[in-house]
């Protein structure tokens, strides 16, 4: 298997884990890495001078301060960019441009040398960072600062989860999501059981915490006993879970931030609601009944991995 360096994302939440108190081999564990490249980064990049703990931001400093300075990347000179210029003015994300290059079997920066193009065009005066998704933040603030949004006391991060969980050995582990619609108050939230692929969707006046939490809870009402955790993401809608917690027996867990891929039976899920909602569609005029419709329509579909069995006969042991 060829080797892949440590990403901004990984070391941000190898940051993390460590100030939980997790060693080495459960951070490689968890981020399904080999424990020798979670060794390596730690003596690598940590503290080493003064405290000895490990800093997402100065590991990752010092790593690209050393890629910077390899020979490898003298192969780009000025007039390599010069497509990738063009590409992103036609709005091209730097992951667009390198994976389509590479797909293709044609030499290109990576999307992280790409960015740094960008925004060393940005100090010398620059406009190509305005053609950016997100132009009006730096993509790197994730990794120099923690990211404030959505960030909630004695919340539980996703590694405090307990194991069975992961492997989908027990019924009672659901992913809660929201999907929107049109505008910000046209959405609707959806709950899928990891084990069966079991789905409850939810209409939503708003996505306010207040209306998310009163139709969730309608939601678990119908089978209370089925709920033991719910895995979120960091979205402010789910900043009252607490009130959730407090009125059933589940407990919430958040993934960590960017990581959409923890919640990928969820994420799998929102694609497939797409094909009944498409993106861009209103859901204003939407019921519950409607909702409920949709639902039925995926448990009942069979699915490749339960032997063509569908979620609702795995849901309820049929």
């Amino acid at each position: 298997m060829k080797y892949q360096q440590i990403t901004s994302d990984e070391r941000y939440t190898l940051s993390l884990l460590r100030l939980q108190g997790f060693g080495a081999a459960r951070i490689a564990e968890i981020l399904g890495r080999h424990r020798s490249t979670i060794y390596r980064e730690l003596k690598r990049n940590s503290c080493h001078r003064t405290d000895g703990a490990y800093r997402h931001s100065k590991a990752d400093s010092r790593a690209r301060g050393r890629r910077s300075r390899s020979r490898r990347n003298k192969r780009y000179q000025g007039h390599h960019f010069k497509l990738v210029r063009r590409l992103l003015r036609k709005k091209w994300s730097p992951e667009q441009i390198s994976g389509t290059f590479r797909e293709e079997g044609k030499r290109c920066p990576s999307h992280e040398m790409i960015y740094q193009y960008v925004w060393q065009d940005k100090a010398n005066g620059g406009n190509l960072w305005k053609h950016l998704r997100c132009a009006h933040k730096r993509r790197r603030k994730r990794y120099r600062s923690y990211d404030s949004r959505g960030r909630m006391a004695f919340k539980r991060h996703i590694s405090e989860r307990p194991a069975s969980v992961e492997t989908r050995r027990y019924k009672g582990n659901w992913e809660i999501d929201t999907v929107m619609g049109k505008t910000t108050t046209d959405c609707i939230v959806t709950l899928l059981e990891r084990k069966t692929g079991y789905c409850m969707i939810g209409k939503l006046k708003d996505r306010t915490t207040k209306t998310l939490n009163k139709r969730t809870l309608k939601l678990i009402a119908r089978d209370p006993t089925a709920f033991k955790t719910i895995t979120a993401d960091n979205g402010t809608e789910f900043h009252q879970y607490m009130d959730i917690e407090n009125e059933t027996n589940v407990k919430f867990y958040f993934a960590t931030p960017h990581h959409s891929w923890e919640r990928g039976s969820n994420e799998n899920l929102n694609g497939l609601i797409r094909q009944y909602l498409p993106k861009g569609q209103t859901m204003m005029g939407l019921t519950q009944q409607q909702c409920d419709d949709i639902a039925r329509k995926l448990n009942t579909r069979p699915r490749k991995r339960f032997a063509y069995k569908t979620p609702e006969q795995m849901y309820y042991g049929k």
